[in-house]
């Protein structure tokens, strides 16, 4: 029998307390979660690319990566209502890029992207 649960009925209560108190709130695993969905979307992570290189308006994006502005405007919209990247007004241009590079390094971390 290949039985995969404890047979011992009692438990480590001061390693439980100990790793208890080191364990972050369920708002940061929430938090943490949302990063990865947001990275699971293959245009976010073209459009993170591209900027990591330089900052864009829309219209450039849609012309790089052969999308439509609405569709660059959303995901821009996602990526900058969790504070990924930003944004800045020039005359009548709007100029998105990297809100920081730590997004960049998740990528390169779980990949073998080269910048």
């Amino acid at each position: 029998m290949n039985n995969q649960t404890c047979e011992i009925k009692t438990v480590r209560e001061d390693i439980i307390a100990n790793i208890d108190e080191k364990m972050s709130s369920d708002k940061t695993y929430h938090d943490i979660a949302n990063i990865f969905k947001i990275l699971g979307d293959y245009n976010r992570i073209r459009i993170l690319c591209a900027l990591n290189y330089q900052e864009f308006c829309v219209c450039e994006l849609s012309l790089l990566l052969d999308m439509s502005q609405s569709a660059i405007s959303h995901q821009l919209r996602l990526l900058r209502n969790n504070n990924i990247v930003k944004f800045r007004k020039k005359d009548k241009r709007i100029f998105y890029s990297l809100q920081s590079d730590e997004i960049i390094e998740i990528i390169k971390k779980v990949t073998k992207y080269k910048f």
